[in-house]
């Protein structure tokens, strides 16, 4: 384990990733480059409200892929209700035009894709589990 993606926190020392990829609703190419820098800046802003880290971010005009880090305490539901949430709320205020080109004024689709990243493998794991007992 890379010992440099490690966060020591009062009472764990943790590296919990994951990968989080969602879209606008229909999967309209709505966002622009003015509104993908918009949102790249409150996905961070976001985090730092909210008690979690956006680590790398790509935007492309229908769909968002984020890689996003947390203590173990912040579940990775609210990590998605607050990035979505949150950001469709300032975006449509910030470009009303918008809401005009979705259903209801909906910007992100409701569902979304959540992996957790971590800085070994998968395969690794369980050989390193497998073999514990082995161990002295």
């Amino acid at each position: 384990m890379d010992k440099n993606s490690l966060i020591q926190a009062r009472t764990c020392v943790y590296n919990v990733n994951y990968h989080i990829v969602w879209s606008v609703k229909y999967r309209k190419p709505i966002l622009n480059e003015d509104i993908q820098e918009f949102l790249k800046d409150q996905f961070v802003r976001i985090g730092k409200e909210k008690g979690f880290s956006i680590a790398a971010m790509e935007l492309m005009a229908d769909h968002v892929h984020v890689f996003a880090s947390a203590h173990p305490q912040v579940a990775p539901s609210y990590i998605v209700k607050m990035l979505k949430g949150i950001s469709a709320r300032r975006t449509l205020m910030q470009f009303p035009h918008l809401a005009q080109q979705l259903c209801k004024g909906h910007l992100w689709n409701s569902s979304f894709y959540i992996e957790t990243i971590g800085s070994i493998s998968e395969d690794a794991i369980k050989k390193y589990i497998e073999h514990q007992k082995t161990r002295g």
